[in-house]
């Protein structure tokens, strides 16, 4: 079988098959690829078009944003109350996020998992009983570790700040108890990278084993049809069994919605992300007191620097290393370093003043930090039935924004650094060591602080009592038949790190399960 385009086809289209995969990023590509290997007749249904590693390589980062990126990279969870608009960042393309990820892979942390199967009684998912699903993943991915060598001089800074900060430093000074923490070498799924920089934008070198490259031929070579340009509506629904799905063909003037979809099936697997399943479920009548609540994000913030000399940050892996030094203060480091033309349109000023610190790129470097937040997202159907997302941040979490800015600041002045640029929305200029220092971060409304994320998580989430779940343990919609929900949103909790390689490994368990398990009669 093949890949397929709605946008190709003609009128309506009417298929049938025994598993259809509303989704095919990382959860939905890694469910398909197993069923279909296990024999099963699979479906993937993409809303986004399919395209070509080497042609998505070959783009600006403008055409990656308008042909691969959902709503152009301008996705948004509006801020409620003392909390920041976020920026949430995901793929709509044959591939999903993977495509427009850096690529880390993190198994999911011991201690998060120690927390699922006691606190939350999930019992399936200690780390011993995980193991077998992240080897899988870190197989089929080929996670390799970034060893130094391929660590940007933006990087290699950071990490020597943060081995000069000093307990006497935090509370308004600098930026936290470092006491000599050094990054550690992060894990990406890569093969034969280089370390050019671009990943979110596309690798030139098709290095990134994004699930385009790793898992959907595999799919496709034991049968699998994937078809592209498909907006799936609604999940049909025979008494209490899910029956198949429908929607449109994207195939109008366009690309915009045209001709009627409809899918015969035995099983209905959604993995559209933690952003779009509570919609598609709630459009479905699946009722829970839970659906498209307590969403995670992972709250993002990134923090330039400009330093003397020159640093040329976009020579080395775009995401290299990692602390996880301040997980009791429910933050995490992770390097970044995006192209410089994407930075500089970011940078402070207006008109000549712009222009000045956009000319700075050589000498400018860049961290980031994320907040292992308490989940204060909510999924709303909008008119028209797409995702309308906001977003009230907890007490805590709110506490732990100027505090993140201290620590990513604080380390690039301890390493020498002559200014920072600090994610503050109408800062007009750069902040020198004692600016830094005395700005009162901690007093500045959230609204005016820039924000980040490209980890939705746990909107339709697992567990043991449907009462405080969505999903059972292996991910069926409580009080529905052969209707699953595989994907980010599944996951109960925030996670700390970049949540790719866990999303596929609990997605490889459901898929195993499901695998085992009889259709329903």
């Amino acid at each position: 079988m093949t890949y397929e385009s709605a946008r190709d086809h003609v009128g309506d289209l009417r298929l049938d098959c025994d598993v259809v995969v509303v989704g095919s990023g990382a959860a939905g590509a890694t469910v398909a690829t197993e069923l279909a290997l296990s024999g099963a007749r699979v479906l993937v249904l993409e809303e986004g078009p399919r395209v070509d590693a080497a042609e998505h390589g070959a783009m600006r980062p403008s055409e990656s944003l308008r042909h691969v990126w959902r709503d152009g990279g301008f996705s948004v969870a509006m801020g409620v109350g003392d909390s920041p608009t976020i920026n949430v960042t995901m793929g709509r393309v044959v591939g999903g996020s993977s495509m427009i990820t850096g690529g880390v892979c993190f198994r999911t942390p011991d201690r998060v998992l120690d927390h699922w199967a006691g606190a939350l009684g999930l019992k399936e998912y200690t780390p011993a009983r995980m193991a077998p699903y992240f080897d899988e993943v870190e197989k089929r991915l080929r996670v390799e570790t970034v060893t130094p060598d391929r660590w940007s001089r933006s990087t290699h800074l950071f990490d020597f700040g943060l081995t000069r900060g000093t307990d006497a430093r935090f509370e308004r000074p600098s930026s936290g108890p470092r006491l000599g923490a050094r990054l550690e070498p992060l894990r990406r799924n890569t093969s034969g990278c280089h370390g050019c920089g671009q990943c979110n934008f596309g690798c030139p070198e098709q290095a990134k084993m994004s699930v385009d490259l790793s898992y959907l031929p595999r799919a496709v070579g034991k049968g699998a049809v994937v078809y592209s340009h498909c907006r799936v509506t609604k999940v049909r629904m025979k008494g209490r069994r899910a029956v198949g799905v429908e929607g449109r063909l994207l195939n109008g003037k366009n690309g915009t919605p045209k001709g009627r979809l409809r899918v015969d099936a035995r099983r209905v697997v959604l993995a559209g992300s933690a952003w779009s399943t509570p919609t598609l479920l709630g459009a479905s009548g699946v009722k829970s007191p839970l659906l498209g609540k307590k969403m995670t994000l992972h709250p993002g913030f990134r923090m330039l620097a400009r330093f003397r000399e020159d640093v040329e940050g976009w020579k080395g892996a775009m995401q290299s290393a990692f602390s996880e030094a301040f997980e009791a203060r429910g933050l995490t480091l992770v390097s970044l370093f995006v192209p410089v033309s994407v930075i500089a349109a970011t940078m402070p000023g207006i008109g000549p003043a712009h222009v000045a610190n956009a000319r700075q790129m050589r000498h400018i470097a860049m961290f980031g930090g994320m907040i292992h937040d308490d989940g204060g997202g909510t999924v709303h159907r909008a008119p028209g039935g797409d995702p309308f997302v906001t977003y009230r941040m907890s007490p805590r979490d709110r506490a732990r924004i100027p505090e993140v800015i201290r620590v990513l600041g604080g380390a690039f002045l301890d390493a020498g650094a002559e200014e920072v640029f600090p994610p503050v929305l109408g800062l007009e200029h750069g902040l020198s060591p004692d600016a830094f220092r005395r700005y009162d971060f901690e007093r500045l409304p959230a609204r005016r602080f820039e924000c980040s994320s490209q980890h939705p998580l746990g909107s339709a989430r697992i567990g043991v009592d449907p009462k405080a779940s969505v999903c059972d343990p292996d991910g069926r919609v409580w009080g529905a038949e052969e209707l699953y929900v595989v994907d980010g949103s599944v996951l109960p909790t925030s996670l700390g790190v970049n949540p790719q390689e866990s999303i596929m490994a609990v997605a490889t368990r459901l898929a195993w399960t499901m695998r085992d398990r009889p259709y329903a009669a």
